[in-house]
C-alpha cells in the first residue's frame, strides 16, 4: 500500500479553515489571504491527496465523504500544535513551577500542603514529576527533593526535615501479635526500602539487638509501599517521623516502640547553585522553606 506523504501544514490550515467555515472567502479573511489563494491551496491539497474534499455547490460548499472523514484528523492535529506551542512558548508559562522528587515526601509531606499554597497563589501551577532512585540534576526542573546528606556538588540545598527512625505497624497487627521490644521483632515480617543507608539493620544494631535477622521480609523500592503494606497489617516498616506524622495522628499506623533514633539523612530542597529561580518558582522555593521550618523541633 502506498503511503501519502504530509501535505504541507499551510494547506492543511487552509483546509481546516475552510471546512470550518464552508466558505473559501471566510476562510481567506481569517487566514488574510486572498480568496483565489484559498482556493487554490485546496485544489492543490485535493491533487496531493487524489480526492476531492469539498463538492462546489451554487450556493456555498459542502464536504465530501473523503472531506468529512479528514476534517476532524486535521482539526485535532492543528488544535494539539496550537496547544503545544502556547503551553511551551506562551509568557504564562513562567507560572508553571517544575519540581522532581521524592514520590514518598510528595505523598505524605507536601501533597496536605498544596491546599494551603493554591489558595495563597491560584495563578501558579505546580508540576511534580517524581523519581525513584537520586539522578544527576536536570536542567529542566526549577528545583529537586532529594533525601540525602545535604553535600551535593554543584547544588544548593536548604533542609525540609528533621527526621528519626522509628518503627510503625498497623493496630490490628499490634493487637494480634506481641510487640512489646524490639526482640519481638523476630516474629514480625520486616518491611524494607531499597535504597536507605539506615535500614532495618542500622536500626536494630543500635537498639543492641542482635537476636532479630534484619536480612529477612519483604523489599521495595518507596517508603509509600512500606507503609502501605505497614497499613494493611502486612509487617513493621521503618519509618521517617516526618513521613507518618498524619498516618499516626489518625490512627491509621502507630510507633509500638518509644525508641527513636536521630536519621542522619533528611530531605533537602535543592536547586543550582548558579541559578537565578523565575519568580513564580521564587516564591514555591520560600514557602517550601517556610513550611519546613514551622515543622522544626525547637
Amino acid at each position: 500500500m502506498n503511503q501519502k506523504t504530509l501535505p504541507p501544514l499551510n494547506w492543511l490550515h487552509t483546509f481546516e479553515a475552510s471546512a470550518r467555515h464552508l466558505n473559501f472567502t471566510h476562510a481567506a479573511t481569517e487566514l488574510c489571504l486572498t480568496q483565489g489563494a484559498v482556493s487554490q491551496q485546496i485544489r492543490l491539497l485535493e491533487s496531493h491527496l487524489g480526492v476531492a474534499l469539498f463538492q462546489r455547490l451554487p450556493r456555498g460548499l459542502t464536504l465530501t465523504k473523503d472531506g468529512r472523514a479528514y476534517y476532524p484528523v486535521v482539526q485535532d492535529a492543528i488544535t494539539r500544535l496550537s496547544v503545544g506551542t502556547s503551553e511551551i512558548f506562551s509568557p504564562d508559562n513562567q507560572s508553571i513551577v517544575k519540581v522532581r522528587g521524592s514520590l514518598s515526601f510528595f505523598s505524605y509531606w507536601l501533597a496536605p500542603k498544596l491546599a494551603d499554597f493554591n489558595a495563597l497563589y491560584p495563578h501558579i501551577d505546580i508540576r511534580y514529576a517524581s523519581h525513584i532512585w537520586l539522578a544527576e540534576w536536570d536542567d529542566e526542573e526549577d528545583m529537586e527533593i532529594r533525601w540525602g546528606h545535604g553535600d551535593w556538588q554543584g547544588l544548593l540545598s536548604q533542609r525540609l526535615t528533621w527526621d528519626s527512625l522509628m518503627p510503625v505497624c498497623s493496630p490490628d497487627l499490634l493487637q494480634s501479635n506481641r510487640l512489646a521490644s524490639p526482640a519481638d521483632l523476630a516474629h514480625h515480617t520486616l518491611l524494607h526500602v531499597l535504597g536507605y543507608e539506615e535500614g532495618w539493620g542500622y536500626w536494630l544494631n543500635i537498639m543492641g539487638e542482635d537476636k532479630v535477622d534484619f536480612s529477612k521480609g519483604m523489599q521495595f523500592d518507596t517508603l509509600v509501599s512500606t507503609l502501605r503494606m505497614a497499613e494493611l497489617g502486612q509487617g513493621v516498616a521503618l519509618a521517617r517521623s516526618s513521613m507518618v506524622e498524619d498516618l499516626i495522628a489518625e490512627g491509621r499506623l502507630i510507633a509500638p516502640f518509644d525508641k527513636n533514633i536521630e536519621a542522619s539523612e533528611s530531605f533537602y530542597l535543592v536547586k543550582a547553585s548558579s541559578a537565578t529561580l523565575p519568580s513564580a518558582a521564587q516564591v514555591f522555593f520560600d514557602w517550601l522553606l517556610e513550611q519546613a521550618h514551622r515543622g522544626k523541633p525547637v
